[in-house]
C-alpha cells in the first residue's frame, strides 16, 4: 500500500469514528435552520411566525412528495404541508392540537 492510499484510508477511518460524535452538534443547527427556513415561508404567506422555536416533521401525515411539518413560533403553532413547486397549505394549530405534537 503506497502512501496515498494509506493517507486515504486514514482520513476515512477518522471520519467514520468522528460521525456519530458531530451528530450531536449539527443536529441541533439543522433543526434550528429547518425551522427558520419554515418559518420564513410561512410568513411569505401572510401569516405570523415570530420567533420560531422548532419544527417536526408530522411522519404520519408526510407521503413521498408531501411533506408535513409542525412548526411552533413564539406566537402561533402551524401544520405546514407542501407539494415541491406548488405554495404550502398552512394552518394553524389550536393550543390543544398543537400539545398533541
Amino acid at each position: 500500500m503506497n502512501s496515498s492510499n494509506r493517507s486515504v484510508l486514514m482520513l476515512v477511518v477518522l471520519a467514520a469514528a468522528l460521525l456519530p460524535a458531530s451528530k450531536r452538534y449539527v443536529g441541533p443547527a439543522y433543526a434550528d435552520a429547518t425551522a427558520d427556513l419554515l418559518a420564513t415561508q410561512i410568513r411569505s404567506q401572510g401569516l405570523v411566525c415570530n420567533k420560531p422555536q422548532k419544527a417536526t416533521r408530522d411522519a404520519k401525515l408526510s407521503k413521498r412528495d408531501y411533506d408535513v411539518w409542525v412548526v411552533k413560533c413564539e406566537n402561533a403553532t402551524y401544520r405546514y404541508g407542501r407539494y415541491p413547486d406548488l405554495p404550502a397549505n398552512i394552518e394553524k394549530l389550536s393550543d390543544e392540537d398543537a400539545d398533541k405534537k
